[in-house]
């Protein structure tokens, strides 16, 4: 029986198009602008729960490789788990990450067609201002930062949109994008990144 889940917090994701990805506003339809997608994702979870597993400052990461446009789905991903999460919150992170939790990350159990591994290590996500960093030692190392607007005390921000992650999601840019991992060799400084505030629930999307 899959139980009421919700978490909320902050999502960074950097991957290999040129600034800005076209799937925020396209949904996923639009190629990605090097014709497929590799990419790392990172979650601070500020509050969350899985029925009555307390899910509240945990980390999560996903590994993601997508041969051409987002939405025709044949993804190959990778977990990472926190490794202070207790064997309840694994699991249940777990179901939410692999879509199975159904609701707002319902999507993944369609789109992804090989989950590679789920690995329990330790994470970092960290806020220096605007920037935000992400650490997995010897797997992924990434940092990002907002676009800068003409007015540089205001983020570019995509308002009102229906991606997936949430309706507002800050164009960023990789100061460093470092994966080695299931033996990829990727480097993505200098591309596409997105910050965005996540408020996920399930099993059915609000």
């Amino acid at each position: 029986m899959i139980e009421k889940w919700n978490i909320k917090g902050e999502l960074i994701l950097n991957c290999s198009c040129d600034v800005f990805c076209p799937c925020v506003i396209s949904l996923g339809f639009h190629p990605p602008t090097e014709g497929k997608c590799q990419g790392w994702l990172g979650i601070n979870i500020e509050q969350g729960h899985y029925g009555d597993t307390n899910l509240s400052g945990l980390n999560v990461g996903m590994f993601l490789e997508i041969p051409g446009n987002m939405s025709r789905g044949d993804w190959k991903v990778g977990l990472y788990l926190d490794e202070r999460a207790d064997e309840a919150a694994s699991a249940a992170l777990t179901l939410i990450m692999s879509g199975q939790a159904k609701g707002t990350t319902g999507l993944f159990k369609v789109l992804v067609s090989e989950i590679l591994a789920i690995k329990k290590v330790p994470i970092e996500f960290r806020r220096e201002g605007k920037k935000r960093f992400f650490s997995i030692p010897k797997l992924i190392e990434g940092a990002i930062e907002p676009v800068p607007g003409k007015d540089p005390a205001k983020d570019q921000v995509i308002t009102n949109s229906q991606y997936w992650m949430g309706p507002d999601i800050t164009v960023s840019r990789a100061l460093k994008g470092r994966v080695r991992d299931f033996g990829r060799a990727w480097d993505f400084d200098g591309r596409s990144a997105e910050l965005c505030a996540i408020d996920w629930s399930g099993p059915e999307r609000s």
